[in-house]
């Protein structure tokens, strides 16, 4: 199973959007969408605050900053090849 991340913070007006277009690129395909909020989490503040959203498909970073969701679905289509 493929496993979707969007790491986002409190307060981040692009974050809503990215959780949007990555719940719409794996609904129906069986994969796991995971949000992870970094507040509080001093080395996810340090790896990704300047960079929110930020979005993992299995491990690998397809996007950051504005996500679009056939960007999350062109990242899983591959990782199925």
């Amino acid at each position: 199973m493929s496993r979707v991340e969007v790491i986002v913070a409190t307060g981040c007006h692009l974050c809503p959007p990215a959780i949007e277009a990555a719940r719409a690129a794996s609904a129906g395909h069986g994969v796991e969408l995971v949000i992870v909020d970094i507040d509080g989490d001093v080395d996810l503040e340090r790896r990704y605050r300047e960079r929110i959203p930020v979005v993992l498909v299995d491990g690998v970073e397809v996007g950051h900053v504005v996500i679009e969701q056939l960007t999350i679905e062109n990242a899983l289509a591959a990782g199925r090849s």
